[in-house]
């Protein structure tokens, strides 16, 4: 499903239940990254799909807020 997809999309992982970027494949594994930075992990590409609006909007307000409470 993701082959076709530019790095830097938004996508949803259901076996991490978390929104991550699509930063390209590594082997048989799309790379995701959290959105607000950290590790990157493995997901199956078969399995992720594009992350629904309400999906990005979660996961941005969650990345704000912990940038907020690790400058403090």
């Amino acid at each position: 499903m993701f082959d076709q997809v530019e790095p830097g999309t938004l996508a949803y992982d259901p076996q991490a239940r978390k929104v991550g970027e699509y930063r390209g494949k590594a082997g048989p594994y799309a790379m995701l990254r959290p959105l607000g930075g950290g590790r990157e992990w493995q997901a199956d590409p078969a399995l992720i799909r594009a992350a629904t609006l309400e999906e990005r909007l979660s996961a941005e307000v969650r990345a704000v807020n912990y940038r907020s409470e690790t400058s403090l």
